[in-house]
């Protein structure tokens, strides 16, 4: 068999029905537009994911009677409290203890130096003063570095006090637009597709609820994750609580990897802050248990309706679509995964099925 028919034949079984090719080229559109025009189109894509975020909770209205234009407007009331909270409340805060975090950091430099050196003179044999003298070395450079970053991003974020003030504006007037037009929008972007969708509205309805409970249940896990660890750190009295309880609380986003990584700062200033006592292990236990409530409880709870998918397959999907698109990409990383999945397996076997339905039905009106 020659390459020429193995072509043939690859694309006759996926690409000999209509729909087929209009599914890839909406695919290849979407994808093209939001890799190419995602930094212009970011004020309306990060709108998008918020009006997604908030139609259940309009939903959830409606379906107690509570007018459309209403619903949609006690909903977006509650986000603008939340926004203007998280601006005046929490972003304070969590710079004021960003700054105080960097100012203590020679500090924190100097007693782990000298609790590498406390480790030579006990361990002679296993430590050895020129690997002190390297990891010193090493810190330093990463201190440097580090310095350097934070210079140039905040020198860079004066140019982009703009854009912020644009984002401020914009989002919240598209979000509101965007829950009060839903329909009108939906059947506009309908009407640019062609009236034969079978196989595309089948796999829409497939993902539709998984990607709606995903998004939320993510939102809301951030959330309790990161008040928790808030409230935990604040109780043993661990300095930086709320910037730890952030990292903590974003951390969920990466599966796997992100707890790994968040561990790394909080079990570091609990370290420098209680040295090698009682309180240090209590911090660290109660952490670990924070871990495994959400890992075992929570997450459960929240994702019970979503596609299993293999581990490798959710890292592949965080460090592929996290290395295109940023937060954002790591967000939708297991929706887009998961969207990928139910592709591979309903194309062509969508396929066959909806030729064997064709098929079938006027044998069975006879």
């Amino acid at each position: 068999m020659t390459l020429r028919a193995v072509f043939k034949g690859w694309v006759d079984h996926y690409f000999s029905d209509e729909e087929a090719v209009i599914l890839l080229v909406v695919l290849v559109l979407g994808f093209t537009a939001v890799i190419f025009l995602g930094r212009m189109l970011a004020p309306f894509l990060t709108a998008l994911v918020i009006a997604f975020l908030l139609q259940g909770a309009v939903s959830w209205l409606e379906r107690r009677h509570v007018p459309h234009l209403l619903a949609v407007t006690l909903v977006f009331l509650g986000f603008i409290g939340m926004l203007l909270a998280l601006a005046f409340i929490l972003m304070p805060l969590i710079w004021n203890q960003l700054v105080g975090l960097v100012q203590e950091t020679p500090r924190m430099f100097a007693s782990g130096q000298q609790l590498l050196d406390d480790l030579q003179e006990r361990y002679p044999q296993l430590i050895t003063p020129d690997q002190i003298q390297n990891w010193i070395a090493v810190a330093g450079r990463e201190m440097t570095q580090f310095g350097q970053r934070a210079l140039t991003l905040s020198l860079a974020s004066l140019g982009n006090v703009l854009a912020l003030i644009i984002y401020l504006v914009l989002v919240p007037i598209l979000v509101f637009f965007l829950l009060k037009d839903r329909e009108t929008l939906v059947g506009f972007t309908l009407s640019l597709l062609p009236q034969k969708r079978t196989l595309m509205t089948r796999i829409w309805n497939e993902m539709d609820d998984q990607i709606a409970n995903y998004v939320r249940g993510k939102f809301i896990e951030i959330i309790i994750v990161g008040t928790v660890a808030f409230l935990t750190f604040a109780y043993f009295g661990l300095p930086y609580s709320a910037l730890l309880a952030v990292l903590v609380g974003f951390s969920v986003l990466v599966p796997y990897i992100g707890a790994a990584v968040a561990t790394l700062p909080v079990a570091a200033v609990a370290g420098f802050h209680f040295g090698m006592t009682d309180e240090f292990l209590y911090v660290v236990i109660a952490y670990g248990i924070i871990q495994a409530l959400d890992g075992n409880v929570l997450v459960p709870i929240l994702f019970s309706e979503a596609v299993n998918l293999h581990p490798v397959s959710i890292i592949v999907a965080v460090l592929f679509f996290g290395g295109i698109w940023g937060f954002w990409g790591i967000f939708f990383a297991i929706p887009l995964a998961t969207l990928l999945k139910a592709l591979v397996y309903a194309w062509p076997r969508g396929i066959k099925r909806h030729r064997q339905e064709e098929t079938v039905a006027p044998l069975t009106e006879e």
